[in-house]
């Protein structure tokens, strides 16, 4: 496979006319200032009266048609009715106007061919333009007039103005660039909607234990275990170790819920009497809408559920029910203290614990203007020809953006402007472009529709200035089985404004998750587990709104299947650990330069500060901490000052061999057909999936390390430097013995003096950026 040119997968800066004027670098203040005006002539349909008709009835069945130029739009029809009411409205882009009249015909719907019943003009050159902020342009009524220009008795109410897309009209509107599209389902799929992400819960059940529990067999000791069903979640605890009727285990089982919570929780007491085979000897079904909710690690109140099993006991020619009661002992609750993981927890969007009474005032404001897209590629055929129905999703926090459709359209332009409250500055913010192939058919193998992917974009709250407009052009890249594709490039335009500039400083001192998961962690095997049902009831619920954000968009866009072995990403945090070490390998060979003697100046200069230092030991930790001081204000002028961005290089996915692009795109378990080969190769992916996240995570430490003085991050680096530089004056002015008997002191403390919230160094640390954002 041939490597396509570096600059096709680079980020370009761009300079779009924001706001209706060209940026000039200044903070903009109007509505939609981060997106490029574009003009529509908007039509309103509200209603009509005295319509003539040919009916010997007197009544009609009208409808109105919008005709400009090959553009025709229609509003629903009215059965029998003579004074109709649509309130509907029209919207056609200035580049595509094809006339200079606009005509409204009124139409009485029939089956054979449609009557005319009469038509109002309007000269585009006389329509009046509206300028945001200006209330919406009142309706009148217009006398329709036949082919000849008479005037009928009828009259219609109607108001035409040219406006843009800030217009209020301009969400619910039927556009121009949609007529192709028919019906009331196709114009809802390609409209642009604002959808919420369900609440989450983390639900824990703790089985105590259960009492007077009644055997099918009495002749053996029972082997007793609970299952706990919650929707398509399923978890049974450990067979208990004692033999009895009164069994304990005292074990946590979690599972993720969603409000509102429409499935109870159903628990059942079984006892195993063979490998394969169970005897229920009870169940219940406790609904969510009563279980306790703890915001702390205060200890949930536990309580008897009864437990009963039916069985039918006859007796002669006569059945009767009879109940058997017995006990469960447990402590159930919704743990509203955890943040529930949805998204991989290198990208989140949202840190914030489940209950909103432990949440922090917003530190800031995201704005997000989504320009347009150059260059997609087709992505399904229509007539014999290649097309492309693109749309974009942006997601940060709990709520969810889509941009409408731009129908038929390799560069289409959307110019919609969205606006996030953001709780922390260390959070990630993901764009995704799609094609929707619901309007106009499309679907994989199996005939059923699924919106393709064109591509993802991902960019850190915390390596934007604040304040500052970013207008860039994104390249969109998906890898394929034979290999890196570009699929075009996005344009885009943000700013993140900050509310208080000490509030955001203030954050980086505090833990990255809320507190319950220091004080009472989940394994990494539950926040695992946890995370698939987390993104599958996401991926339902939102799957149930209209119209749909389809599941195969919402696992993209949180990164389902991440964590899947990869020989290509493999290597690619093989070669991050590298890269980290490299730094520490230069500083090898730079001493060994030195000792050496390869350049006379610098080791004669070096061995007067050894003599310094050897004399004066207090001078060495300020001396270390004003070096450090001065690289960072060195490195000052070599600070990013674009957004990272996808890198192919850093992936090793410009160069990944054929097999191994195989291998990774390989079913999980894997479809090879001999049954030897599937059983070691699942296994070496499985364990070499897990080497991966940890080598993953060192290089994520190692970068962390080098991001403190990279400016990456301008305002933890800033911390930083102030840090090192009032460390290096107080321990100017500080005995070495002073301090490093405090210093012993503190790390040898009593354990009543620790605290078992992470310090505010290792939170510092963990809010620090590193390179997984720029990973495909």
């Amino acid at each position: 496979m041939q490597r396509p040119p570096a600059e096709d997968f680079s980020l370009k800066e761009t300079n779009p006319h924001l706001g209706g004027g060209k940026f000039s670098g200044e903070k903009l203040t109007s509505t939609y200032d981060l997106v490029e005006q574009m003009q529509y002539l908007y039509v309103r349909v509200v209603k009509a009266r005295d319509l003539p008709s040919k009916d010997v009835t007197g009544s009609c069945d009208p409808y109105v048609e919008i005709k400009l130029g090959n553009y025709k739009g229609t509003t629903r029809h009215f059965e029998k009715k003579n004074n109709p009411e649509w309130n509907q409205v029209f919207a056609f882009s200035k580049d595509r106007l094809q006339a200079s009249i606009l005509e409204v015909i009124v139409k009485d719907k029939d089956f054979v061919k449609d009557d005319f019943m009469g038509r109002v003009w309007f000269d585009l050159n006389e329509v009046p333009k509206r300028i945001q902020p200006d209330s919406p342009l009142a309706p009148q009524w217009y006398r329709i007039e036949d082919k000849n220009g008479s005037k009928f008795k009828g009259e219609i109410m109607l108001a035409v103005w040219m406006g843009n897309q800030a217009d209020e009209a301009f969400p619910e509107a039927w556009h121009s660039d949609a007529a192709a599209i028919s019906g009331v389902d196709g114009l809802a799929n390609i409209r642009s909607k604002v959808y919420l992400s369900p609440k989450l819960w983390y639900l824990r059940v703790n089985v105590i234990e259960a009492q007077d529990l009644i055997p099918g067999d009495k002749t053996r000791f029972p082997e007793v275990f609970v299952k706990v069903i919650l929707g398509n979640q399923a978890l049974r605890t450990r067979i208990s170790t004692s033999k009895t009727i009164n069994p304990m285990w005292n074990e946590d089982l979690m599972f993720v819920v969603a409000e509102p919570f429409e499935e109870p929780l159903v628990l059942s007491v079984e006892d195993r009497i063979a490998p394969n085979k169970e005897d229920i000897l009870g169940r219940c079904a406790i609904p969510l809408q009563y279980v306790d909710r703890r915001l702390d690690n205060k200890a949930v109140n536990s309580k008897w559920y009864t437990i009963e099993k039916h069985v039918v006991i006859t007796e002669g020619d006569k059945k009767k029910e009879v109940k058997f009661s017995s006990r469960l002992h447990m402590r159930i609750c919704l743990e509203g203290g955890y943040h529930v993981l949805d998204e991989s927890t290198h990208y989140s969007s949202d840190l914030r614990a489940t209950a909103k009474q432990l949440w922090k005032s917003n530190i800031g404001v995201l704005e997000l203007g989504i320009l347009s897209a150059v260059g997609l590629s087709p992505m399904k055929t229509k007539d014999g020809r290649p097309t492309t129905d693109a749309y974009c999703v942006a997601k940060y926090g709990q709520k969810w953006i889509r941009t409408r459709t731009i129908i038929d359209n390799f560069t289409p332009r959307w110019n919609e402007q969205y606006t996030w409250e953001v709780f922390d500055p260390c959070t990630v913010l993901t764009i995704g472009v799609f094609d929707n192939c619901h309007i106009q058919g499309g679907g994989d193998k199996n005939g059923t529709p699924r919106d393709s992917r064109i591509g993802k974009v991902r960019i850190r709250l915390s390596t934007l200035e604040t304040d500052r407009v970013y207008t860039h052009s994104y390249p969109l890249l998906v890898l394929h089985p034979s290999g890196v594709k570009k699929m075009g490039e996005i344009q885009l335009a943000m700013r993140f404004t900050c509310a208080s500039l000490l509030n955001m400083m203030h954050m980086y001192s505090m833990p990255l998750l809320p507190k319950m998961h220091y004080l009472h962690p989940l394994t990494i095997s539950q926040l695992d587990n946890l995370r698939h049902q987390a993104t599958q009831i996401v991926s339902m619920r939102l799957s149930r709104a209209e119209p749909p954000l389809r599941k195969e968009v919402v696992e993209y866009m949180l990164d389902v299947g991440s964590h899947m072995w990869s020989m290509r990403r493999s290597k690619a945090n093989f070669f991050r650990i590298m890269g980290v070490l490299s730094g520490i390998v230069a500083v090898g060979k730079w001493f060994d330069q030195i000792c050496n003697w390869k350049n006379p100046i610098t080791s004669v200069l070096i061995h007067i500060l050894f003599t310094i230092l050897a004399l004066y030991p207090e001078l060495i930790l300020p001396t270390i901490f004003l070096y450090l001081f001065l690289i960072g204000i060195w490195y000052y002028r070599w600070r990013p000052r674009h957004p990272p961005h996808m890198d192919t290089r850093l992936s090793c996915a410009d160069n990944a061999y054929p097999d191994e692009l195989d291998e990774e795109f390989d079913t999980f378990p894997t479809s090879r057909p001999n049954d030897i080969a599937r059983m070691r190769y699942d296994r070496l992916r499985s364990i070499a999936g897990r080497i991966q996240t940890v080598v993953g995570d060192m290089a994520t430490q190692g970068e962390r390390f080098q991001s403190l003085l990279s400016w990456r991050d301008p305002r933890a680096t800033s911390l930083f430097v102030m840090f090192c530089l009032l460390a290096a004056v107080v321990l100017y002015v500080t005995p070495f013995q002073v301090v490093a008997l405090l210093s012993g002191f503190y790390v040898l403390r009593h354990p009543r003096f620790r605290h078992r919230l992470p310090s505010v160094p290792i939170n510092f640390f963990r809010r620090l950026p590193a390179r997984n954002d720029c990973m495909l």
